[in-house]
């Protein structure tokens, strides 16, 4: 795992005259007040092939929300001059569809409401772990793109996001209630690692507790579904799981 703030090389938030980088396909603007931080997550998400922007308070990020495009936006919630969930909320109201993954010390089960009550798509709490916050903006790019269809394929299994079903070659995927809303989270970050507590928590609309052996009990009865389709669930141990085409 990499840490949160690698010693990187020195960054400006902006280009010559002003204008923010383009260019690359992915746009991602970083909003943190803390400037070690924020260098870090710069240097790494550009690392992975992303045109990274950096602002250090809500009304700057504000600001450049009004006349820039992005895909995502990494926001912390504790910023000076304009909180982050007003942030937020003004992105919203001009109906700004970028990902918006909420980072925040503020970790409290009420901020966390209120941020994806305003439309936030995820939230991670600090410290984190930065393998896991690219692998989160992945899922959240991904499922963008999906939105825009409507649909996301992998391998032979369609997810329809309007209706929240799966089917193969036209033929439908029956699953009970809990095990959609599973198979939707792993869906949603294909290849990509998914935590057990992710998954509990993706399940916390539901009355009774869950444990890991219910998880894995889940878990166990959808790749028993997805099997004739060419499609697995693994296990990371002691991690999560991930969804994987068979060889």
């Amino acid at each position: 795992m990499r840490p949160i703030c690698p010693r990187l090389r020195r960054f400006t938030t902006t280009r010559p005259g002003g204008r923010f980088r383009k260019g690359r396909d992915v746009r991602i603007l970083v909003v943190e007040d803390n400037l070690t931080l924020a260098a870090g997550l710069a240097a790494v998400l550009r690392g992975s092939g992303y045109a990274v922007d950096v602002v250090h308070d809500g009304v700057s990020a504000a600001a450049v929300l009004s006349t820039e495009a992005f895909d995502a936006v990494v926001l912390d919630l504790s910023l000076p001059e304009m909180d982050g969930l007003d942030v937020l909320r003004v992105m919203r109201a001009r109906q700004q569809d970028a990902a918006v993954l909420i980072l925040s010390a503020r970790g409290e089960a009420d901020d966390r409401i209120k941020g994806l009550d305003l439309g936030a798509d995820d939230y991670m709490a600090k410290p984190f772990d930065v393998d896991e916050l690219e692998a989160r903006l992945r899922a959240l790019l991904r499922r963008k793109a999906g939105l825009k269809a409507a649909t996301v394929t992998f391998g032979d299994v369609t997810l329809d996001l309007k209706k929240r079903t799966f089917s193969a070659a036209g033929a439908p995927i029956d699953l009970p209630a809990r095990e959609v809303t599973l198979l939707e989270t792993l869906f949603m970050r294909a290849g990509s690692v998914v935590a057990k507590q992710a998954i509990i928590e993706s399940l916390a609309g539901f009355d009774d507790d869950l444990s890991a052996n219910a998880i894995e009990q889940y878990v166990s009865r959808i790749r028993k579904r997805l099997a004739p389709h060419g499609l697995t669930v693994r296990t990371a141990r002691g991690i999560g799981y991930y969804l994987e085409k068979q060889s």
